[in-house]
C-alpha cells in the first residue's frame, strides 16, 4: 500500500494489527498526521479493503490521549479473541516516556468497518519489568491460547545484553503475569522491536491460526533490529515455555531474513477467508529527510504477502497475493529467447514504470560455472565488488529495472551462479549504483543466496515495478529484495525494461511473462465503493 495522501504531510511506517473481521481487511499503521517524518505524537491510522488491493481511509484508531499513552500510540498487534471478538494490545508512551502495554477494544462489534475504538480504564496492563530499561519494552505480538486456556503475549525488549522476547500470561487478556523465563533470547541481536511468533504447517503453503500448536506445524520466530527483520524456525515447547530454534542466531550475514532489502517492521496474520498467513512491512525511503519534507511523504507498505515454510523446511517462502493479479493488463509473452554474451534486449508492449514480470532462466551449460572464491561469505558484499557491469562466466543475467533508453540509469536485479566442490550457488543482486542521476541518495546494493538447485530447477525472478519501489522475488519467492529507487529521467513513459545477460555463457530465457499494472485505489475517504475521492 502506498504510503501518500493528497490532503496532508504525512509519515508512514510500521504496519500494525492487520487482520479479517465480517468480510472486512483492516491495516493499521504508525502514522504522523503532523509532518513528514516520524514525529512525537504517532497515532494508529486505520485503513479498509475488500480485496487487500483497494483501501479506504478512516479516522485514526488510536490518538495519544491519556496519562498511559499521552506521548504516543506505538506499534502492536491484533488478536481475535473467543467469539470473533477483535482487540488491540500497544505500546504507549506515557506521561514518564516509559513504553508500556494498553489495551483496546472496539466500541460496536456489529460494525464490520471498526471505526471506534474504546481504551481499557484500567491501562497500562504491562510496565517494565525489573532491569529493564523504560525505553526498551515495546511492540506486543498477537496473543496466542495454550490448550489450558491461558492466554501469551510476547513484548520485544533488550535486557543483559540480549535481544529478548518477553513472555507474559493470562488468563482473562487483562491480568497479565511476566514468565520466569523470556520465551527466547539472543546475544547476537540488537533490542527487539516488532517481534513476530507464528506457526507455519510443515506440508502445506496454507496457514493456520497463532494459537494452533500440534505435530504439523513449526514456529518462526521473527525479530526487527539492525534495519532488517531477521527469523529463525524452531519448536515451541510448551511445557518448558520455551522456543528452542533449529539454528542459532548468529550476528553474521547467514542469518535469514524475511527481505533483504529496505523492509522493516513486519507483522503477519492469519487470513481465515482464504486460510493464509499474510505478510505486510514498512518500506522507509532512500531520499533526504529534506526531501520528504519538501514532497510532504515518506514511507509506504509493500504489497501483502503469502508466507508459508519451504518444503525444505529450512526456511520461509513469500509470494505476492493472488489478488494483485487482478491489476495485471497489456500482456507480453516471450519463451525460449536466448541471450548470448554480452546481449540485452528490450521488453516492450507494457508500461515499465508500474509493471510486473516473471522470467524463468534456463542454464543449458551448467557444468561450465566458475568456481566461487572460497573467501566469499557475504552475499551483500559479494554483489557490490561483482556488479552488474562484471563479466563472469554464468552471470550477470536478469533484468534491468525503471532504465533510461540509453541505460544512463538502471537498476539491476540479476543473478550469478558458481560452482563449490559440493553443488552449485546462486547470488541474487539488486544493484541500485546506477539507479538515479541524482546525487545524495542512499544507493546501496542488496544481496543474498538463493536455496535453488540450479541443476534440478530453473532460476526464476518476479519483480513488482511500482515507480520507485521495486520488489523482488528470486527463487518462487526463497529470497526477497525491495528496494527504493528515485530515476531523475527513466519516470513514467520514459521508464524502460529490458532483459540482459554479461555473462560469457549463454542462458535461455524459458520464458517470460510481463503485464503493465493498472493504478490501484489508495487511500479513499467517502466509503469503500466510492473512489471519488481517490
Amino acid at each position: 500500500m502506498m504510503g501518500w495522501d493528497k490532503w496532508v504531510n504525512i509519515d508512514y511506517t510500521d504496519p500494525n494489527g492487520p487482520m479479517y473481521y465480517k468480510g472486512v481487511y483492516h491495516l493499521f499503521y504508525q502514522y504522523n498526521p503532523d509532518g513528514a517524518l516520524f514525529g512525537d505524537s504517532m497515532v494508529w491510522a486505520h485503513s479498509v479493503s475488500y480485496d487487500l488491493i483497494n483501501w479506504f481511509s478512516l479516522d485514526h484508531a488510536l490518538i495519544p490521549s491519556e496519562p498511559f499513552d499521552i506521548n504516543s500510540c506505538w506499534s502492536g498487534s491484533v488478536t481475535i479473541l473467543p467469539g470473533n471478538i477483535p482487540v488491540v494490545l500497544y505500546t504507549g508512551i506515557d506521561a514518564n516516556h516509559n513504553q508500556v502495554q494498553n489495551l483496546a477494544i472496539p466500541k460496536n462489534l456489529s460494525d464490520p468497518l471498526l471505526i471506534e475504538w474504546v481504551k481499557y480504564s484500567g491501562n497500562p496492563l504491562m510496565t517494565p519489568p525489573d532491569r529493564v530499561k523504560g525505553d526498551n519494552f515495546r511492540d506486543p505480538t498477537t496473543a496466542w491460547q495454550g490448550s489450558d486456556g491461558t492466554w501469551r503475549v510476547v513484548i520485544g525488549s533488550w535486557s543483559n545484553n540480549q535481544g529478548t522476547a518477553i513472555l507474559y500470561q493470562s488468563e482473562d487478556f487483562v491480568h497479565w503475569t511476566k514468565y520466569q523465563d523470556p520465551l527466547y533470547s539472543s546475544s547476537k541481536t540488537e533490542m527487539w522491536e516488532c517481534p513476530d511468533f507464528f506457526p507455519v504447517p510443515i506440508n502445506s503453503t496454507n496457514g493456520v491460526d497463532t494459537s494452533v500448536k500440534n505435530p504439523s506445524v513449526r514456529h518462526i520466530m521473527k525479530a526487527s533490529f539492525n534495519s532488517h527483520d531477521y527469523y529463525i524456525v524452531g519448536t515451541y515447547v510448551t511445557e518448558q515455555e520455551k522456543f528452542l530454534p533449529d539454528v542459532d542466531f548468529t550476528g553474521t550475514s547467514q542469518d535469514l531474513r524475511l527481505d533483504y532489502g529496505k523492509f522493516y517492521a513486519s507483522k503477519t496474520f492469519f487470513d481465515s477467508k482464504k486460510n493464509r498467513r499474510i505478510l505486510w512491512a514498512w518500506v522507509n525511503e532512500s531520499d533526504s529527510t529534506q526531501d520528504d519534507i519538501e514532497k510532504g511523504w515518506s514511507g509506504l507498505q509493500t504489497v501483502p504477502r503469502q508466507i508459508w515454510l519451504d518444503k525444505t523446511g529450512k526456511q520461509l517462502v513469500q509470494w505476492p497475493v493472488e489478488e494483485i493479479n487482478s491489476l495485471r493488463d497489456n500482456e507480453v509473452n516471450i519463451y525460449g529467447k536466448q541471450l548470448e554474451s554480452g546481449s540485452i534486449f528490450e521488453v516492450s508492449g507494457i508500461t515499465a514504470s508500474q509493471a510486473d514480470v516473471e522470467i524463468m532462466f534456463e542454464l543449458p551449460e551448467l557444468e561450465e560455472a566458475e568456481f566461487m572464491n572460497s573467501d566469499w561469505m557475504d552475499p551483500q558484499l559479494i554483489c557490490d565488488r561483482e556488479d552488474s557491469s562484471v563479466t563472469g562466466r554464468f552471470g550477470p543475467f536478469g533484468l534491468l529495472a525503471l532504465a533510461t533508453k540509453d541505460l544512463t540509469e538502471q537498476t539491476a536485479i540479476f543473478f550469478r551462479v558458481f560452482r563449490r566442490h559440493k553443488g552449485y550457488v546462486v547470488l541474487m543482486c539488486s544493484e541500485q549504483r546506477r539507479s538515479s542521476l541524482r546525487n545524495e541518495l542512499d544507493k546501496t546494493t542488496y544481496g543474498a543466496f538463493v536455496d535453488i538447485d540450479s541443476r534440478q530447477e530453473m532460476i526464476s525472478l518476479r519483480s513488482l515495478i511500482d515507480h520507485s519501489v521495486i520488489e523482488s522475488f528470486g527463487g518462487k519467492g526463497r529470497t526477497c529484495i525491495t528496494t527504493r529507487v528515485y530515476p531523475k529521467l527513466a519516470v513514467n513513459d520514459e521508464a524502460h525494461l529490458f532483459a540482459f545477460n554479461n555473462g560469457t555463457l549463454r542462458v535461455t530465457i524459458s520464458r517470460l511473462n510481463a503485464w503493465s499494472m493498472k493504478n490501484a485505489n489508495i487511500n479513499c475517504r467517502g466509503g469503500l465503493e466510492n473512489t471519488a475521492s481517490c
